[in-house]
């Protein structure tokens, strides 16, 4: 007797940060690069007025939340399209531009499901090897063949927290040929502070062949809810358009992120945390021995080799204190882990674990 059977799919299954570590839920969760202090609380109000009345379908294309991100960024309303956060926009992407045997360009240490939603779609991945942990645009060029169709990067890059400057990407963008899609996920650009550096959005707002991505996961602490949004070209995004599902964001999130986008008040403080925060992880790690580079995104990518410990020890350890960080096997660094930044009180907990766990296997 014959069944149904799925077609084969060639790409690997996502794999999350821990929220849960034997079955136990962590006290302190630095695996997934959530906001520090979490959401607005003008965001927050919203939410639960919304949610008093949810038997009301959300606007199909969010009209007035893409006219709110309009005017606070001085964008054209047409030119967004909202997703069930942005990972939904690069899955439209995929399935809007790839036809199988198309290649994909992504650096060589970089956001996973850019990879997984191109394999899904047909597509061969090329990896264009990062320098120090950084992504080099030379290496992304000598990838580049016929078969070539999108890039997909982002800036800072997710997980190794490095930053593109300005005139590396846009000569990114002037010797790619100009039917090559360039996407550029900005999901952590408003933690940057560096005169070099300038938005995929600033850079490319009136680009024919660039995509950029924002999310309201990050920052704006509304991971939950599940909020991103593209800008493109008209034409482009109307394609995408075309292969969206109908009320991709229930109301009580599209409420939200509008309250969200409005309080530049909590958005700068989240800010200035972060900041704080990671200088002061950044001085610990070297006290420590651990090797690591100054992060320009709400998270450090730490190395243990330098000090000749074992990172899978040392999230052991964390783990078994209520500490849950972000293994590195599926990003394919060896001997890592990446830490989020979290509230005061979760930092200095971590700080006060992880010198307690290297001194003893110093020991």
């Amino acid at each position: 007797m014959n069944f149904p059977k799925p077609k084969k799919i060639n790409a690997e299954k996502y794999v999350a940060g821990l929220s849960l570590f034997k079955q136990k839920a962590a006290k302190i969760k630095l695996s997934a690069n959530e906001s520090a202090l979490g959401p607005s609380p003008r965001a927050i109000k919203e939410f639960n007025k919304v949610a008093k009345n949810l038997k009301r379908y959300p606007d199909s294309d969010g009209t007035f939340l893409r006219n709110i991100l309009a005017k606070k960024f001085k964008l054209d309303p047409k030119r967004i399209i909202l997703g069930s956060g942005s990972d939904q926009i690069f899955e439209l992407i995929c399935k809007s531009f790839l036809n199988k045997n198309d290649e994909v360009i992504v650096p060589q240490f970089s956001f996973i499901i850019y990879r997984i939603y191109s394999k899904i779609y047909g597509a061969k991945i090329k990896y264009a090897k990062e320098n120090n942990f950084r992504i080099s645009i030379k290496n992304i060029l000598s990838e580049v063949t016929k078969k070539t169709k999108i890039v997909f990067l982002a800036n800072p890059n997710n997980p190794t927290g490095t930053i593109l400057f300005k005139k590396e990407l846009l000569e990114l963008r002037k010797k790619l040929r100009s039917n090559i899609l360039l996407v550029i996920d900005d999901a952590y650009f408003e933690y940057v502070k560096d005169k070099n550096y300038l938005s995929g959005m600033k850079l490319f707002y009136n680009s024919k062949n660039v995509i950029v991505t924002r999310t309201f996961s990050k920052i704006y602490g509304l991971a939950g809810l599940r909020v991103g949004w593209g800008y493109g070209p008209k034409n482009l995004i109307y394609a995408l358009n075309l292969v969206k599902p109908p009320f991709n964001i229930n109301r009580a999130a599209l409420f939200a992120a509008a309250k969200s986008i409005k309080d530049s008040k909590w958005l700068n403080k989240e800010i200035k945390h972060v900041n704080k925060w990671t200088k002061i992880f950044y001085r610990n790690f070297k006290k420590l021995g651990i090797d690591t580079n100054f992060s320009y995104g709400n998270f450090l990518l730490v190395k243990f080799d330098k000090i000749r410990k074992n990172s899978k020890q040392i999230f052991l350890r964390l783990a078994k204190n209520g500490i849950l960080v972000r293994k590195m096997d599926v990003y394919k660094i060896k001997n890592s882990l990446r830490i989020t930044i979290g509230n005061s009180l979760e930092n200095k907990k971590f700080i006060k674990v992880i010198r307690k766990v290297i001194w003893c296997l110093k020991k």
